[in-house]
């Protein structure tokens, strides 16, 4: 079983131990080793985190992540081409994704291909269990098309699931009679490592029917809420950073909320309401924001410092807004990050500084005092004009 984080992007070295999937799943893939198969029918999966693995072509040649096999001695051939070896797909661009680790199964024969997840969903204010007859496929392209081909049964977060709860979904999905019971069984399990291990998602696709009449679970992707981090050690612990952003690895040791995006101006700001209204402001006056970046509410001096180096990193930035509404946050502390991180830095882009709030005064004078290049701003549209216009000029107002 692949576990991986979509929405917030967790991906686990290998998988959670045999005996934990099984505690949960009544029937996952067989986990074998290279050595000693007791078949010849097999799969080599490369363990990376990107969409299109099967269509991806490695470093020296070999095409697709995904690889059917007929022995041990093809296991390990393929496996040497794909261990070690970027995979470039559409997903991962020019820069690819190392492969570090290949998952060997066996090779199953569905008779039939269903969908299931289980999520959080607002409007039922709990776990939702969804389901379809049409697995195998991009649900969100069912949903669009066929929008009653998709099942979706709310649970009671309090009461927990129910067998009839799971026994009417299962039927929903089409499940021949023989085997509903078995279905709802996997769809009940699968609740149980939800709840267990704080996931925001879980999601089968396919769940199936195979060749010999058994309901298994062919694939599955697994959302970890990181905000249960602290109860779910072993699970993080797992963490693969090899397969993520080396400026995410950064973010998360530094404790600040950083996602990479594609424009030119990069943000510092606290509270990811105003992050979003500042990239907002940006796009509105014509720029395109390089990142969000929320530093929280109680930021030290050191973290702005390796906030700047985060935004620095990206050689598509030219130009920094600096965007503090100081509540929690003292603005006097974001004053001295700046400057500590304009002087180690040694930064010589334009830098947009709009302070309000707690101890502002004392951060305008620590920035007008101090003989470094920043730009101070009192309103927030003044300061997206601003650092728009001096992004393009190679001398500044100072």
């Amino acid at each position: 079983i692949d576990i991986r984080s979509v929405a917030r992007l967790v991906w686990l070295k290998g998988c959670l131990r045999e005996a934990e999937c099984q505690l949960f799943l009544t029937n996952s893939l067989n986990f074998v080793s290279v050595l000693g198969l007791g078949t010849k029918d097999l799969v080599v999966k490369a363990q990376v985190l990107a969409g299109g693995r099967g269509k991806g072509t490695f470093e020296g040649g070999l095409k697709g992540g995904v690889r059917i096999v007929y022995s041990p001695e093809e296991v390990r051939d393929i496996s040497s081409q794909m261990i070690g070896r970027k995979l470039f797909t559409k997903q991962t661009g020019e820069a690819g994704r190392i492969c570090n680790q290949v998952f060997v199964c066996e090779r199953r024969y569905p008779r039939r291909e269903y969908y299931f997840a289980i999520t959080m969903e607002r409007s039922f204010q709990g776990p939702v269990l969804i389901g379809s007859s049409q697995g195998g496929v991009n649900i969100e392209d069912v949903a669009a098309e066929n929008p009653d081909a998709i099942v979706k049964e709310p649970v009671d977060i309090v009461e927990g699931i129910k067998m009839e709860q799971a026994v009417k979904v299962a039927q929903k999905m089409g499940f021949p009679p023989a085997l509903v019971n078995e279905a709802a069984e996997n769809m009940i399990k699968l609740y149980n490592l939800f709840i267990k291990y704080d996931a925001s998602m879980v999601e089968i696709n396919p769940m199936v029917e195979d060749s010999s009449g058994t309901v298994m679970c062919m694939d599955a992707k697994i959302n970890f809420d990181s905000n249960a981090a602290y109860r779910q050690k072993k699970v993080f612990e797992m963490r693969d950073w090899s397969q993520e952003d080396p400026r995410d690895h950064q973010a998360a040791t530094a404790d600040l909320n950083y996602i990479g995006l594609d424009g030119t101006i990069g943000c510092l700001v606290n509270g990811a309401g105003l992050a979003m209204a500042t990239m907002d402001i940006i796009k509105l006056h014509g720029g395109t924001p390089a990142n969000f970046l929320d530093v929280g509410g109680g930021a030290t001096a050191h973290q702005v410092t390796e906030a700047f180096k985060l935004i620095t990193s990206d050689k598509k930035v030219q130009a920094i807004l600096v965007n503090i509404f100081g509540g929690i946050m003292r603005c006097d502390v974001i004053a001295q990050g700046i400057i500590m991180a304009v002087r180690d830095l040694d930064l010589k882009i334009p830098i947009v500084v709009r302070l309000q709030g707690t101890r502002v005064d004392d951060a305008k004078a620590l920035i007008a005092s101090s003989p470094l290049k920043i730009l101070a701003c009192d309103d927030l549209d003044e300061a997206a004009k601003m650092v728009l216009k001096t992004r393009t000029q190679t001398s500044f107002p100072f």
